[in-house]
């Protein structure tokens, strides 16, 4: 970059630490529609990820929707371009949301969030996988922005296609402030990259921060390409491009001189940069205003569809706006069967189970900090579940099934607010409705990998606000509702109180959640019916959700589900998983084979197993655990990832330490010593309450007072060894 572009840069530096930087009225609704176009981009392109474009015309033909039931392939999975985009951009929340943020600070975000072969990534090899590669330098101490140099990896590796693949959060934190969009993109990516994989990532970014203020694709392209070297290889791909587009004025034709002169077999390596960029932007400049259109182009021409297309849909949706996301002919083919379902998988499960509004939001808030503004407000009061943004059913679908009255949902307006339409035909005690959002890994999850703790506990109130609207013939009887998973995994309903509803009339739902024998809540929900003196043939009618949100602390044991088969010393009897999977596995293994309700290995270093969210603040975690082997072993509380927590640690020679962990650096709050040997148990009860911790470990009494963290999960970790525990309690402090 030369010296006028640097100067520019640190004059917008010191313009941001001085006055707030202005946004564009529509900001939050554009930032959600770019994070809908990423999402639909990656489920349209997922399926036929690296086929080549005579493959996909070969078996599908044009893609002009969604193809994963032809691919046999659920639409909704663990997707490492939507969950490393949505986590990578966590380090910006981490440091305070500055403008100049490090490289460092990205990679000790990778470290604190990703488990090695299980989140994010795709764990390729070193050497092979670009990403994988970085983080094992990172862990190895080579620290960002070495981590992904060419000097340390050489070309090959830094310039696959990652670092442009999770650029779009960078982008939507600067909306109109393209050149602070390519330093962050540029600071993130050469966290992994660099060269060329650098320049189109800060050249992509750029153009999304551009687009929330100019739909012009031409000026785009200037701006993003003012932040990248002009003799470079990005430059010159982009020129040859538009040229041959304007020669040529048909994208298949096009298509073929790109796979001549920038195919994959001019590249090492399994994904590189240049081919797939190539498609990126003819797709562009071929269906500059149309979505639809520009995804068919981009995921027809295979490759990195899944890639390609997530990012250029994160681009038009930017650009474009939500209208534009609805499909071929606005009758919402794009945005329907998504229902802004999200997996964000990483260390910090509380986290995973998302949906893209609320992702939008965060992206929002965190825009807001960075350009000087005041804090996004939380939409009313801070229920997850708001509906606030428009056509935003936040994961809620209605279940089907031949015992189900037809039902649907969409987004509507409200008093300045917005609401969810469940609408019905047909309702009776027989035939009810039901609409649910999950909050837990999905069955079908089990496959993909996805590290998820729930988002709701035994214990805690959930809470649901809902209208029936005046139009019913009658009044309806409504109940706050449960998914649980039973010894087979498979989800059942669990019904709350039921409360009636007259037409026009508004009604609190709520419920104290029961412990359900160790297994974890699925799912939350509302379940509608009839009362008994209705009429036989069912009513129509539609209520309103305004907002459902729980509260309180969770109150419930961990324990292995009694199913009667439990698989001791290496039985092969089928046992139930659900529990297990609702923890984030930090370590070797998470075993389910031993007759201890939890036993944790880990072979090496640190490993941590962690449950629970960010709404846990003030809890006491209390049970036996046991060092059966290895340095140490304890319990977490506050727990944010692998590296940041508060702990009771034991180490194998009896001392005992509450600590707090922030990354590599560990600060003892407390210690003292009991007598203890191996395999001997150990009764531990922990406790935080505001800014107190509490410790008693065997009798002895630690405490200390620490302001560092706020909330977060609790967890078992333990040094090279394994860890028994035992009925684990989790209950209010």
């Amino acid at each position: 970059m030369g010296q006028t572009a640097v100067a520019s840069r640190d004059a917008q530096s010191a313009e941001h630490a001085k006055t707030p930087v202005n946004l564009p009225d529509d900001y939050v609704e554009r930032v959600y529609a770019g994070v809908l176009g990423k999402m639909i981009g990656v489920y349209l392109g997922r399926p036929v990820e690296q086929w080549t474009h005579e493959k996909i015309m070969r078996e599908l033909g044009e893609i002009r929707g969604y193809v994963h039931e032809k691919c046999g392939v659920p639409l909704i999975v663990v997707d490492d371009d939507l969950s490393g985009t949505f986590t990578f951009l966590r380090a910006l929340e981490d440091e305070g949301c500055p403008a100049d943020l490090p490289s460092e600070a990205v990679g000790r975000a990778w470290l604190n969030n990703l488990i090695e072969h299980r989140t994010v990534l795709w764990w390729g090899g070193k050497g092979t996988s670009t990403e994988h590669t970085a983080w094992l330098n990172l862990d190895h101490g080579i620290a960002a922005p070495a981590s992904g140099s060419i000097e340390t990896n050489g070309a090959t590796v830094a310039e696959q296609i990652g670092a442009q693949i999770f650029i779009d959060g960078w982008a939507m934190v600067a909306p109109g402030q393209p050149e602070l969009a390519a330093r962050l993109a540029r600071s993130a990516g050469r966290v992994s990259h660099d060269g060329s994989a650098v320049d189109a990532a800060a050249l992509w970014a750029a153009m999304e921060a551009e687009a929330f203020v100019s739909s012009d694709v031409e000026h785009l392209l200037a701006t993003g390409l003012a932040q990248i070297p002009a003799d470079g290889d990005i430059a010159r791909l982009i020129a040859d491009i538009r040229k041959w587009v304007a020669e040529d004025g048909d994208w298949r034709v096009t298509l073929k001189r790109i796979q001549t002169h920038y195919g994959y077999q001019h590249y090492l390596g399994s994904c590189h940069v240049i081919p797939n960029h190539a498609l990126m932007i003819m797709a562009l400049l071929y269906a500059p205003n149309d979505f639809a259109e520009a995804q068919m182009i981009v995921n027809t021409s295979g490759w990195d569809t899944d890639c390609n297309a997530g990012n250029l849909g994160c681009l038009m949706g930017i650009m474009l706006g939500l209208d534009a996301l609805d499909g071929p002919k606005g009758d919402h083919a794009f945005r329907h069967p998504v229902a802004d379902r999200l997996f964000v998988s990483s260390a910090e499960g509380g986290r995973s189970i998302t949906n893209g509004a609320e992702i939008a939001l965060w992206i929002a808030d965190m825009g807001r900090r960075l350009a000087g503004h005041d804090p996004l407000p939380a939409p009313k009061d801070g229920a997850p579940y708001h509906f606030l943004l428009r056509g935003s059913v936040q994961g809620f679908i209605a279940e089907e099934g031949e015992h189900r009255a037809r039902t649907s949902v969409r987004q509507v307006p409200g008093e300045g607010d917005g609401a969810l339409a469940v609408t019905f035909e047909g309702v009776s005690p027989s035939a009810p409705a039901t609409v649910y959002a999950a909050t837990a890994s999905p069955p079908e999850m089990r496959e993909y990998s996805l590290q998820a703790c729930p988002r709701v506990y035994p214990g805690q109130t959930l809470r649901i606000r809902l209208k029936a609207a005046p139009e019913n013939g009658g009044a309806i009887d409504t109940a706050p509702m449960i998914k649980v998973f039973d010894l087979n995994d498979r989800l059942v309903d669990v019904m709350g109180p039921t409360a009636t509803v007259a037409p026009g009339e508004e009604k609190d739902l709520t419920w104290v959640l029961p412990e359900n024998g160790g297994q974890p809540i699925g799912a939350i929900g509302v379940h509608i019916s009839t009362p008994d003196a209705a009429p036989s043939a069912g009513q129509n009618g539609t209520i309103l959700l305004d907002k459902v949100w729980w509260d309180g602390a969770p109150d419930f044991t961990i324990l292995r589900p009694d199913d009667g088969h439990t698989t001791f010393r290496g039985r092969k009897d089928k046992a139930p998983d659900a529990w297990r999977l609702a923890f984030v596995n930090g370590a070797t293994a998470l075993s389910r084979r031993y007759p201890p309700d939890i036993q944790v290995i880990n072979d090496r270093g640190e490993g941590i197993v962690t449950q629970g969210t960010r709404d846990w603040r003030n809890y006491t975690v209390s049970g036996r655990i046991t060092l059966a082997h290895g340095a140490y072993c304890g319990v977490a509380l506050r727990a944010r990832g692998l590296r940041r927590y508060y702990a009771v640690r034991v180490a194998r020679d009896g001392k005992v330490d509450l600590i707090h962990r922030h990354d590599m650096d560990i600060r003892i709050l407390a210690s003292g010593k009991i007598d203890y040997d191996l395999a001997q148990p150990l009764d531990v009860e922990a406790t935080v309450r505001d800014q107190q911790l509490t410790a008693c470990v065997n009798g002895l009494q630690l405490s200390s007072e620490d302001t560092a963290l706020e909330s977060g999960a609790m967890g078992l970790l333990l040094g090279d060894g394994t860890l028994w525990a035992e009925r684990l309690h989790i209950g209010p402090a």
